[in-house]
């Protein structure tokens, strides 16, 4: 892959002199089920765009909506409106708008009225100095629920070890990036909620320069589509499976090295108690031998492609 501009940061400036610029930019909306606040949400991005003075388009991708969403997005005439047939998923309607924009620069936002959208302008013209910027859930006003609290800790623990980074806010749906940067990562990234953590993971592992800046968070319009046991989980194997593809040795060799302990553990116990050199030993050395050579090996591969 090719590299980017170096590694992540995080700030908590709001004035920056970048804002003077206002790069054109195409907004993509994936739309679920949002009869309930996609009109608020779309009639408050116009509102905080038009007086911008930035060059942008609207892209509203309908993920197969089976109620009234279809009807309120061909109302306007203001968006363009891309439709799915049938509900294939968060990820797989972003990638529709990403590859149908007209502009170099992708803005991605929720339909539910959640994220501040008029923070959109500032964030663009971030996207001067970084590849991606992202607008990190980490502002005074935001809560979250100790049920949410303790797996997103874990979450983002987790990949900050994958990439080596400090990351502020693995998953959110605000952000801008430039489209030829995620357009190398199009084909691997997943049809499901976890399309901004992979998007995230593969920046990062490939150094590009990904800056969080800090919003608020609004409480949602509708019933969220969230399932926290469940996507939880798929986060992690997502994590993981990214980890994998982009930084096999922080995965592979944390592994052989437990191997390799417990080979020295039980190695000790057969020379100074049971004064022999037990099957379990000799097991457990070729096991921390063979995780070592597949994390070299898949080391190898990754720098190929």
């Amino acid at each position: 892959m090719q590299q980017g501009r170096g590694l992540s940061e995080a700030s908590s400036s709001t004035d920056r002199s970048s804002d003077a610029l206002c790069p054109a930019f195409s907004i993509v909306l994936p739309i679920y089920n949002e009869e309930k606040g996609v009109e608020v949400t779309l009639d408050h991005l116009q509102e905080n765009l038009k007086g911008s003075g930035c060059q942008y388009e609207i892209i509203a991708v309908n993920d197969g909506s089976t109620d009234r969403t279809s009807e309120i997005l061909k109302s306007r005439s203001d968006i363009r409106v891309i439709e799915h047939r049938k509900n294939r998923g968060y990820g797989a309607a972003l990638k529709t708008g990403i590859r149908q924009a007209k502009y170099p620069l992708i803005v991605i936002t929720d339909a539910d009225g959640t994220y501040p959208n008029e923070k959109i302008p500032h964030l663009a013209a971030l996207t001067s100095k970084a590849d991606m910027v992202v607008g990190a859930r980490i502002g005074a006003h935001v809560r979250y629920s100790n049920l949410r609290k303790i797996p997103k800790w874990f979450l983002i623990r987790f990949a900050e070890w994958i990439t080596d980074s400090r990351i502020p806010d693995l998953n959110s749906g605000l952000r801008v990036f430039h489209k030829s940067v995620v357009e190398q990562f199009l084909n691997i990234l997943p049809d499901t909620f976890s399309f901004t953590t992979t998007i995230t993971v593969a920046m990062l592992t490939n150094g590009y320069m990904v800056h969080y800046e800090p919003i608020d968070f609004h409480h949602r319009k509708g019933k969220s589509k969230i399932k926290p046991i469940r996507d939880t989980l798929r986060f992690i194997q997502l994590i993981l499976r990214t980890g994998l593809y982009f930084a096999p040795l922080r995965v592979f060799l944390p592994v052989a090295g437990l191997f390799f302990s417990a080979f020295l553990y039980t190695l000790i116990q057969d020379i100074f108690v049971r004064e022999d050199l037990t099957e379990r030993t000799l097991i457990l050395l070729i096991a921390s031998t063979q995780m070592a050579m597949f994390a070299l090996l898949a080391d190898m591969l990754d720098k190929r492609t």
